[in-house]
């Protein structure tokens, strides 16, 4: 692949093409990624899904072994295990399929503030770590890093949650929760450390990309009217036909619409587990004195 320069001679990240494969849950309608380096074999993959059964406590890894499956078959070599944030409506499978298949796990640097707050929401205690050392690579707002000869850089783009990333490889921008498909809209910001005027700040910072630019979503709820999840779109689309925060959008007007909007709607079901593994990069809380895992259901807190 040859990569256009500019006139200073830096490489053109964004004339670079990853190939994606993307993989959906429905329970959760959470799409998770591997993204493949189309000159060699490294890849990373973006927010997968450990399945979980709320009624029994249960745990699975089917969703996180199907892409196991499809880095062996294809003899990928994983370089890095990315999250766009600590997910509330599904639990990360990041540390299985590290053990599985290696690669460095990583989460922007907000996970600090998101660790402070829900360390004290669960009484984690004093042993839980609230520096972000559970990941490995804790990023910065514009670093770059590289999947292979893919050139990647990190842009934060909190509002939906402090610790919200945004991973921009090659002509690609993977955005978590911060954007939904045209027709649905944005993410909610209701959580601890949400705030809708920085997310649509967040917002105007990702649009910024070359309309071009292929966007690849967390989640699709399906609007009235539609009946397949879909989790490709352009910043050009957003910025024609977002229902919430396209180009013709002013920030009051966003944010007096998100504020109304979020108060609307009930938690996520899956929050209070999700939380509790994911900001520990997908491990479990350590066992009690009697051997046994546990998580914790703070009464009447939200």
């Amino acid at each position: 692949m040859v990569l256009s320069h500019n006139d200073s001679g830096e490489t053109n990240v964004s004339s670079q093409k990853p190939l994606v494969e993307a993989f959906f849950d429905k329970a959760s309608n959470t799409f998770s990624y591997v993204i493949q380096d189309p000159s060699g074999d490294a890849c990373a993959v973006v927010d997968p899904v450990l399945d979980y059964d709320p009624a029994s406590g249960t745990t699975r890894t089917d969703s996180a072994d199907r892409i196991i499956e499809f880095v062996r078959n294809r003899k990928l070599r994983v370089e890095w295990l990315l999250e766009t944030h600590v997910h509330a409506d599904h639990l990360s499978s990041a540390a299985h399929i590290q053990s599985q298949l290696g690669g460095k796990i990583g989460i922007g640097e907000k996970i600090r503030d998101v660790q402070a707050i829900f360390g004290e929401v669960f009484n984690a205690g004093p042993d839980f770590a609230r520096d972000g050392s559970q990941f490995d690579h804790v990023f910065e707002d514009g670093e770059q890093f590289a999947i292979g000869a893919l050139q990647a850089s990190v842009l934060h783009t909190p509002g939906h949650t402090p610790a919200c990333l945004s991973y921009y490889i090659g002509d690609a921008v993977f955005v978590g929760d911060t954007l939904f498909m045209p027709d649905y809209g944005t993410a909610r910001c209701d959580f601890p450390g949400g705030d809708a005027r920085t997310l649509f700040r967040s917002i105007r910072k990702v649009l910024s990309l070359p309309d071009q630019t292929r966007m690849f979503l967390c989640h699709d709820y399906l609007p009235e009217g539609r009946s397949e999840a879909l989790y490709q779109t352009t910043v050009g689309a957003q910025k024609a036909g977002n229902i919430h925060v396209n180009d013709g959008v002013e920030e009051e007007a966003f944010v007096q619409m998100r504020q109304a909007r979020d108060r609307t709607l009930g938690m996520p079901k899956l929050i209070l587990p999700s939380v509790q593994i994911n900001m520990r990069a997908g491990h479990f809380p350590p066992p009690e004195d009697n051997g046994q895992i546990y998580l914790k259901i703070p009464l009447n807190r939200f």
